[in-house]
């Protein structure tokens, strides 16, 4: 159709939907670096912590933004 432009698709970034998931209550969430490998040498409590998952807050928009599907 000559003059009318379409705008863009909005692409998912591939980084973080490996990296970002959703919660339940439609937060976001994401799990700590540093529990892969070299786990002798870490102390218990670096790996307890390193454990768990993270929440994203105040980077809402953002993430959004990143993940818009």
């Amino acid at each position: 159709m000559p003059g009318k432009a379409r705008p863009g698709k909005i692409r998912t970034s591939s980084s973080a939907k490996k990296r970002i998931r959703t919660t339940g209550k439609g937060t976001f969430a994401h799990e700590k670096a540093a529990h892969n490998h070299l786990l002798q040498q870490k102390s218990k409590k670096q790996k307890r912590l390193s454990s768990q998952a993270l929440k994203l807050k105040g980077y809402k928009k953002a993430v959004k933004r990143l993940l818009p599907n």
